[in-house]
Formats: C-alpha cells, sequence, structure tokens
C-alpha cells in the first residue's frame, strides 16, 4: 500500500512544480529637467512566457532600451526624453502578467520628489499613474508582497505543513516556527544587503532536499523512533531557516530593492512573509481539528502527510539539481 501511494506521489508530483515567484521590479524616475528613466527588472517565467511593461504613451516602443543580465534577472532600460507625454494620467499595463503568479513592485519617483509604490498583480496588472503628490511609506505594498510571496511559494508552505505535523505541543510549536523565523529574517536581511551572496540555484536545491529531510523525519516518527528533530525541533528549524531566508533573499534581490528604502523594505517584507507563515499553521491546526473531531481517520491515512511531502520534494531536488545544467 506504502509503495503503490508513493508512485501516485511521485506522478503527481511531476504535474506540479514550486514556481519561481520573485516579483518583478519596474522603477519610473522622472528627473529635475523633465527626462524621464524606466528601469524594468524581471526573471523569466518557469514556463517560458514573458511579460513587459506597456505604457499609453509608447515610451517603451518609441525609445531604445538597453538589456543587461543582473544575476539571474534581465534589466531593461530606457530614457525618454523630454518633451513628453505627462506622467500623470498616463496608462501602464503590465502585458502577460495575467498568465503568471507573479507580483510587480512599482515605484515612481517624481521630480518634486515625491513617491508612489504599488504593487501589480496577475489580477490587476494595469494602473492609471496619478500625479505627484506626498504619500506616506508604502506598508501596506510591502506587507502585501510578502504575504503573497508566501503564499505563492509551495514548497515553503509544505516544509512549514512537516514542522507542524512533527511538533506534539504548543509550547515547542511555538519555539520551532520562532526559531524559524528568526534564523530566515537574519539570513534574508544578510543576503539582500549584500553581505552574503551565495547563487541562488544551488539554494534551491537545498531548500527542496531539506523538506525531504523533514518528510523522512516524519516516516521516522510514525514508526515511533526517536531523532534530533523529535527532540530539538526548534534547533532544527533554525538551521533550516538560514537556508529558507536566501531563498527569500532571491525574490528580492536580484530584481532589486528600492535605493534608499532597503531596511523598510526588508522589514516589512518579512513581517508580510510572518503573518503569511502564521495564517497558514492557523489553518492547518484548524484543519486537523476538524479532521480528528468530524472525519474517522484509519491507521493508514498517517502516512499520506510524509509520502507525499517527500514526493513533491524529490521531485524539485531532481529538477534543480537538472537546472544546473
Amino acid at each position: 500500500m506504502r509503495r503503490v501511494f508513493a508512485s501516485f506521489c511521485l506522478l503527481s508530483a511531476a504535474a506540479v512544480q514550486a514556481h519561481d515567484v520573485r516579483p518583478a521590479y519596474l522603477e519610473i524616475v522622472e528627473r529635475p529637467a523633465g527626462d524621464l528613466n524606466i528601469t524594468w527588472k524581471s526573471t523569466a517565467p518557469n514556463n517560458g512566457m514573458t511579460f513587459t511593461p506597456q505604457f499609453s504613451t509608447g515610451w517603451t516602443h518609441s525609445s531604445r532600451a538597453s538589456t543587461r543580465q543582473a544575476g539571474g534577472a534581465i534589466e531593461r532600460t530606457w530614457t525618454v526624453v523630454t518633451p513628453h507625454a505627462p506622467l500623470a494620467g498616463t496608462q501602464l499595463q503590465i502585458e502577460g502578467l495575467e498568465t503568471t503568479i507573479t507580483d510587480v513592485l512599482l515605484r515612481v519617483v517624481y521630480a518634486d520628489g515625491s513617491e508612489l509604490t504599488r504593487v501589480l498583480k496577475p489580477s490587476n496588472a494595469s494602473i492609471t499613474l496619478p500625479g505627484a503628490e506626498k504619500s506616506g511609506a508604502p506598508v501596506r505594498e510591502y506587507l502585501q508582497l510578502g504575504f503573497t510571496h508566501i503564499w505563492s511559494g509551495v514548497d515553503h508552505l509544505l516544509y512549514v505543513l512537516g514542522l507542524v505535523l512533527l511538533v506534539r505541543t504548543p509550547r515547542l510549536l511555538i519555539r520551532t516556527i520562532t526559531g524559524f523565523t528568526l534564523a530566515h529574517s537574519i539570513s534574508l536581511a544578510a543576503a539582500s544587503l549584500g553581505y552574503v551572496h551565495i547563487p541562488p540555484a544551488p539554494v534551491e536545491a537545498v531548500i527542496a532536499l531539506s523538506i525531504v529531510y523533514i518528510a523522512v523525519e516524519l516516516l521516522r516518527a510514525r514508526d515511533g523512533q526517536s531523532s534530533l528533530v523529535s527532540r530539538a525541533p526548534w534547533l532544527v528549524s533554525m538551521s533550516i531557516g538560514l537556508l529558507h531566508g536566501l531563498g527569500f533573499a532571491g525574490a528580492l534581490s536580484e530584481v532589486g530593492l528600492p535605493a534608499g528604502a532597503i531596511p523598510q523594505a526588508l522589514l516589512l517584507f518579512n513581517i508580510g512573509i510572518e503573518i503569511g507563515q502564521l495564517t497558514f499553521v492557523a489553518l492547518v491546526l484548524a484543519l486537523g481539528h476538524a479532521l480528528i473531531r468530524y472525519v474517522p481517520l484509519t491507521t493508514s491515512l498517517r502516512w499520506v502527510p510524509p509520502y507525499a511531502i517527500g514526493s513533491f520534494a524529490s521531485f524539485w531536488v531532481i529538477e534543480r539539481i537538472h537546472a544546473f545544467f
């Protein structure tokens, strides 16, 4: 029975991928002299489809673009000389965004120094640019970016699910999740600020391998075997959390962060991640409570989570290692 179910999970994993959900970044800077500098950074989606900014004024069509490789991202820049159509009232559309699960962080800097920050999503991929106006810090936008990023990361959610299933007491679960949070927050900040630089491809492969490890520990726990994870899950979660933080950093560092706003962006993005993560943990606990109370569970069902998690993660390990070549 276990072998049949494991084979089914492996086949299903081939149809499910941990999507590359690094946000794209679009910056429009209006110089005091009137010229516009437009910078667009994005990574190629896994399905090979591209998405690009399109302006109702035709700026990206009428101006010549400069293209360069920036790590794992493609950076394109345009310079629009004055005179040109005003920013206020210009329609911006991210063409092709609706076919992805990627968000676009938009930052507009006006000639008077005022700024606009927005997050464009596949369900709302266009905006009419307003005029220059004073606005507060883009708290909601960065929180939303972190929240949606964690909920789009199937691999990370499976890892958190494994932690919840491994830990038996509420107090130990709080310590485990807190340790994971602190660890990935430290590595996220270190990588995004440039203190640590590791190519994203091997990091993503090791992250997938860490999920396989959690699945194996779940199987051992189901058989009643003791391990380091069962004795000190907070220690293991902190160690692996450092890896996941490097993976989160790839969501920001390759496409870039607004100059002069990196600490604020990192803090809010990380808080958004934590809100999304705690929301997921709460839903898992509520669902587990409902299943125990209302659904008769057979002994064989206890093998479903570790085999499912391990099968998906094993597929991602192979897929990400293959990407090296």
